[in-house]
């Protein structure tokens, strides 16, 4: 099994701070960030960065869905990181200042991929298909904390 990665980045016309409040907040802020990849959102603990555990299906593709139970970390300073219980999957969300008034946020998604044909196509396709999903959350993102 090879690991496969996905990484996506961009900056936001915001402070640091407050572009990471709002992707910790995962009772008020993340769900509208969502794109409609993402289904059946739920908080199940906690809700605001470390210490939460929340539930959603992950619709990568038209046949895959994912069911997705994540727990929050925050290892360091402007960054969460979410396990999947459900899988290998982890992906870490990094946010950092980008000058004045402006932040960057990378976030970047590894598991461990399948072997064989399955897993070469695995590893073509999917880092491209979560790198749209997650470009599509930047921009609301973006849009949310920008107002």
């Amino acid at each position: 099994m090879a690991q496969v990665e996905a990484t996506t980045e961009r900056v936001i016309a915001a402070d640091a701070e407050a572009v990471f409040d709002a992707l910790a907040d995962y009772n008020g802020t993340r769900p509208k960030l969502l794109p409609e990849h993402f289904s059946e959102y739920e908080v199940r603990e906690g809700g605001d960065g470390e210490g939460t555990l929340v539930y959603w299906k992950l619709q990568a593709t038209s046949k895959r869905v994912r069911d997705c139970l994540l727990e929050v970390s925050e290892p360091t300073d402007g960054e969460l990181v979410e396990k999947d219980r459900n899988s290998s999957m982890v992906t870490t969300w990094r946010v950092t200042p980008a000058g004045e008034g402006r932040s960057r946020v990378v976030v970047t998604s590894v598991w461990n991929g399948a072997g064989g044909i399955g897993g070469f196509f695995e590893r073509t396709f999917a880092p491209k298909g979560l790198a749209r999903i997650y470009d599509a959350e930047l921009a609301k993102l973006a849009a949310e904390v920008e107002k």
